[in-house]
């Protein structure tokens, strides 16, 4: 859809793709800053980002409420350790609407294509429900927004019903059918619990066993809701002991790997609690290093595997057939139906559309090297910044957390343009490289290389795909302020 013949594209000064977590986080403190004339394009019809997509049976966060939230909008009414993806989705809109931020978003309005136009100094864009032009363009996108699932031998020949825990199918009743669950990472982990009990089969099929860790969820009582309501300092103590829980995770990922036998210890524990089949508990045990892929908190995943209507299959895929799945070896399977669980893909599709000055997109930009300068913004993309880019995001904190530290440095860049009348900024490529040789050198000896495991942190040919390998306090400290002496900046 283009704009109408003989009228300009509506003009932002800040266009945010995105009305998720970060978007929502960004909008507030834009308004916070003296930024009014911005704008968040949504390719959904509501705000929520992952938590409007995701609604999977049993969906809900990893990280403790208290932390996942934001330190500006603490909430004392958390009904759960960890919250549900309902009350998570309300927080949000919540927030939002509280800070008068759901007036700057456009919804359904998904992104065709963005390119900036050096002559003019500013981002064209192309949405399905019209034309913009921006001063700066803001990817406020998570990393997690594109289900992914693998092309399988004989996959369109299926007759059975398939879905994607991204795209879950509330109509179709599972109740009674054979079910194959293809996939054992965190949303698996969460919803395989949930339709264990009225599937007839569940046939889950592995292909590399992940590490439990007790999640140790529970309801709050009334007093503890009332308590941090009346004393907001008892809010922030319990929020800076889920972080500095969840940060000790950095001493497996990037300290040192022999950290990890404590951690390995409780995980292995659990599963020996919780499964008693030792045939089955081989098939569970993972064979790489905790934290080389991501660690997943449950108590009830475990469990659910050691029911007698469920099937833990480890041999390899060799075949889907319009009413089965055939294995390596060639054991045949009966399936109604296939729930994919396989995640999602390594780059947003959104960085296919994004265009820079030398007219390629950011996807084609990270072909030979996923690379940002601090996961914020990218040399060949000027006056534009982003959230969770490369090397922006940690593996042992609360997204949230780096998402807050990456809106902060953000905002501090927009001020001082705003405050020094910079027209046009890019981080010097000479800067970036720099950055980038930092963290893979300081990535070389850490758990996600090192930890006999191939997952998402890392690229094809081995190298750290983009979690940030230091504490994410140090980060904090280093995005603490705008350093626009990194960057290329034009009056102009």
């Amino acid at each position: 859809m283009s704009a109408p013949s003989g009228t300009d594209p509506e003009h932002r000064a800040i266009i945010v793709i995105g009305a998720g977590v970060a978007g929502i986080g960004l909008a507030v403190k834009l308004r916070e800053a003296g930024f009014d004339d911005f704008v968040l394009l949504e390719r959904a019809s509501r705000l929520g980002g992952t938590w409007q997509a995701n609604t999977y049976p049993g969906c809900a966060c990893d990280v403790p409420s208290h932390l996942y939230s934001y330190s500006f909008a603490p909430n004392p009414n958390w009904s759960r350790t960890y919250g549900t993806q309902p009350e998570i989705l309300a927080y949000l809109r919540s927030v939002a609407e509280r800070h008068d931020v759901v007036r700057h978003m456009r919804f359904d309005t998904p992104l065709i294509r963005a390119r900036w136009d050096e002559d003019a100094l500013r981002w064209r864009v192309e949405t399905e429900r019209g034309e913009f032009s921006a001063d700066v363009l803001i990817s406020a996108v998570g990393p997690f927004s594109e289900a992914k699932i693998p092309g399988f031998p004989g996959l369109s020949d299926f007759e059975g019903a398939q879905f994607h825990s991204l795209h879950w199918d509330h109509e179709h009743d599972l109740t009674g059918e054979r079910v194959a669950v293809i996939g054992t990472g965190a949303s698996a982990v969460q919803f395989i619990p949930e339709i264990q009990p009225i599937a007839q089969r569940l046939t889950v099929f592995q292909r590399s066993a992940p590490w439990i860790v007790s999640r140790m969820d529970r309801r709050t009582l009334g007093v503890e809701r009332a308590l941090l309501r009346r004393m907001p300092l008892l809010g922030k103590a319990m929020r800076g002991a889920y972080f500095a829980g969840i940060e000790s995770f950095g001493l497996v990922g990037f300290v040192d790997r022999r950290f990890r036998h404590p951690f390995q210890a409780l995980s292995r524990w659990q599963l020996h609690r919780q499964v008693r089949d030792p045939e089955l508990r081989e098939k569970l045990t993972p064979d790489y290093m905790i934290g080389c892929k991501r660690a997943i908190f449950s108590d009830a995943y475990y469990p659910a595997l050691a029911q007698d209507n469920v099937d833990v299959v480890t041999e390899r895929i060799a075949e889907i057939r319009p009413r089965s799945i055939v294995t390596g070896t060639g054991a045949e399977y009966p399936v109604d139906t296939i729930v994919w669980g396989t995640g999602f893909g390594a780059l947003p599709q959104l960085y296919e559309r994004i265009v820079g000055k030398d007219g390629r997109s950011i996807a084609e930009a990270y072909l030979d090297r996923p690379g940002s300068y601090l996961g914020a913004a990218a040399a060949g993309f000027p006056n534009m910044f982003c959230t969770l880019g490369p090397f922006g995001a940690a593996g042992n904190q609360s997204a949230i957390y780096m998402i807050e530290a990456q809106i902060g440095y953000i905002v501090d860049a927009l001020k001082t343009m705003r405050d020094k009348g910079i027209r046009r900024v890019e981080v010097r490529p000479g800067v970036q490289r720099s950055f980038l040789d930092e963290m893979e050198e300081r990535s070389r000896e850490t758990v996600w290389l090192k930890g006999g495991c191939d997952s998402y942190y890392t690229t094809a040919d081995g190298r750290n795909a983009g979690l940030y390998p230091d504490w994410s306090f140090q980060y904090r400290r280093r995005v603490a302020e705008f350093d626009v002496a990194s960057y290329e900046a034009s009056v102009r």
